[in-house]
């Protein structure tokens, strides 16, 4: 109810800077505004093959991704010379604006939906390769002695210890790579593209349009919290096996001294 209330507060503040003309209405125009011309591409549905395109290309990079990037960073953690040849190229990649990539990959797999996905797999797969490669790097050694002990080989501390301490960091990094894939296939699209929202954000764009920019914008936002509405119904049932509310530890009360022995009669 609190961010309910703020929200309406942050949008009731908007509408009358703009009718107030606190605020340009050409370029910022009022909620009530953006609203109408978001309920008019919903309900004429000329929205919803460019929503389609969109979300498409950005699920398909979210799932490639993280397939890629979580098997990479499982490899370089528990292979050494792995790790030594692809933690400087992640690192690269992750100093680099991905986004400038976008013009090469149009002009590799051309303007349709390849080079958003391509984008799209790029961004997501350093964000998840670091979150798996940190997860398990940060795993307790005692635990893979103690199933190394026991005669466990490689794939039972794999199976037994990796994969279940960091599936907590997978599941977190999910949530980062959600809005790193919807901002592939949209800039993707906003750089050379003949469907998607990126192509009517340029449009938007090209005719100062801004009421259609934010309600376009609204949509993406939309999608991002509904994955995000699902990765953590996915994150509550993955690791249900972790404790919610752990028991306070207990400190054990202190021995008594030790009584002094009786002086001895001389």
């Amino acid at each position: 109810m609190i961010r309910a209330a703020a929200a309406l507060c942050v949008l009731g503040a908007w509408e009358l800077a703009s009718r107030l003309r606190w605020l340009d209405p050409f370029l910022v125009p009022p909620p009530s505004r953006v609203a109408s011309v978001l309920y008019e591409l919903v309900g004429t549905g000329q929205v919803w093959p460019h929503f389609r395109a969109t979300v498409w290309e950005a699920v398909a990079g979210l799932v490639v991704g993280t397939a890629c990037g979580s098997a990479l960073g499982l490899l370089s953690a528990t292979v050494r010379p792995v790790a030594e040849v692809l933690e400087p190229v992640m690192a690269v990649l992750n100093a680099v604006p991905r986004v400038v990539l976008a013009p090469l990959f149009v002009i590799w797999f051309g303007i349709g939906t390849a080079s958003k996905v391509a984008l799209s797999f790029l961004l997501v797969m350093v964000v998840m390769f670091f979150a798996t490669y940190t997860g398990v790097r940060e795993v307790d050694p005692r635990l893979v002695e103690r199933v190394r002990t026991l005669g466990g080989g490689r794939r039972d501390v794999v199976r037994e210890v990796y994969v279940p301490s960091v599936s907590a960091w997978v599941v977190s990094g999910l949530k980062v790579a959600v809005g790193f894939a919807f901002t592939g296939a949209v800039v993707g699209e906003f750089v050379a593209s003949s469907q998607g929202l990126g192509y009517l954000l340029s449009f938007a764009q090209s005719t100062y349009n801004a009421s259609l920019t934010l309600a376009l914008i609204g949509l993406v936002v939309a999608a991002i919290l509904l994955l995000f509405w699902g990765f953590g119904r996915l994150e509550r049932w993955w690791l249900r096996w972790r404790p919610t509310d752990p028991e306070p530890v207990r400190r054990a009360p202190k021995p008594a001294p030790a009584a002094r022995p009786a002086e001895q009669a001389p």
